[in-house]
């Protein structure tokens, strides 16, 4: 009994012990990670609860002009409906009128021209510029700066007011300028040619957009590091191959953005050509869409008809932008 119970109680061999050892801590059972079930990813509402306060105050505010306009431009709303005699419905009528008529798409191609080259111009002027800022040294960056903020301050009643009276044909500093330079004496009225009366509207509409741009497209300079484009320079790159390989790729999210804008203000720009044809020019040959839609209204008292041409002002800001709005979303994904 005492040799059974030594058996039990004596310890097993060393390289016995080891064996075990070395099976209970075999790599490949140790490292061998388990398999696991893919992971779920987790849904975060809160970007979109913090979004739905804007999304209905915009709704809100959009909601009864948008509406109004579509109801109205079913209906033959004049300047009796102004005395609460009900409108007669005629459905797609406004429409089929607009048109059929040749002036509306005279005046739709005349705004298409007009907002791609105003637009075109101010970001190529804007980017000229924040490259200047961005080059200079800070006193002048701070001068150029300052004055680009004052252009874009200035109300637009008062800054039409100075244009028109610098393109005066009879006292005008244009005029006086170009006569003192040499020109045989210049009496010219810039507002009487359509030409010439869209060579001032780009004008003025150009010096108010650029500050926006400018600044913009600056505020996207400031992220580009400076060592990228010491490196670029080190091996051999000169200043146009730094701008168009490195510079304009970094700020095409910048230049596609503000380009959008400049089109659709361009596209609605209604201030300054109102302005410049009570200066004096002629109406019918210097019309764009918000003056268009302005005579059909306001003048005509033709509600219905100055509604359905919103409408259609609508879906053409639509169709113009959508290319760059698929765009921007490409480069976002």
């Amino acid at each position: 009994m005492s040799e059974d119970t030594d058996a039990k109680v004596r310890p097993e061999p060393a390289a016995k012990s080891r064996q075990h050892a070395g099976a209970v801590a075999e790599p490949d059972e140790v490292l061998s990670p388990a398999p696991t079930a893919p992971r779920r990813r987790r849904v975060t509402w809160t970007p979109y609860v913090l979004l739905v306060p804007a999304v209905v105050i915009l709704l809100a505010a959009l909601a009864y002009p948008v509406g109004w306009q579509l109801v109205t431009s079913t209906q033959q709303f004049g300047l009796a409906q102004q005395f609460h005699v009900p409108p007669d419905f005629v459905g797609a009528a406004n429409y089929l009128t607009l048109l059929a008529d040749p002036q509306v798409w005279t005046v739709v191609a005349r705004s298409l021209a007009f907002c791609l080259v105003n637009a075109i111009l101010t970001v190529l002027i804007g980017v000229g510029l924040a490259m200047l800022m961005n080059a200079v040294g800070r006193l002048p960056r701070l001068i150029l700066q300052i004055a680009l903020l004052l252009a874009w301050a200035m109300p637009v009643v008062a800054s039409m007011t100075v244009f028109v009276w610098l393109f005066n044909w009879h006292t005008g500093v244009v005029n006086w300028l170009l006569t003192r330079l040499g020109f045989d004496y210049v009496n010219h009225n810039w507002l009487a040619s359509p030409l010439s009366f869209y060579f001032v509207a780009t004008v003025i509409v150009v010096w108010m957009s650029v500050p926006f741009v400018s600044f913009s497209v600056y505020a996207g300079l400031t992220q580009i590091s400076g060592e990228v484009l010491e490196a670029a320079q080190l091996d051999g790159a000169g200043g146009w191959r730094r701008f168009a390989n490195i510079t304009l790729p970094m700020i095409r999210p910048v230049l596609m953005i503000v380009l959008l804008l400049q089109i659709i203000w361009d596209l609605r720009v209604f201030t300054q050509i109102k302005l410049l044809q009570d200066a004096g020019a002629p109406i019918a040959s210097t019309d764009l869409l918000g003056t268009y839609i302005y005579r059909l209204g306001v003048a005509s008292s033709d509600f219905g008809m100055a509604a359905a041409m919103s409408v259609f002002v609508l879906i053409l800001t639509i169709l113009v932008s959508a290319p760059y709005v698929r765009s921007l979303i490409k480069e976002d994904n």
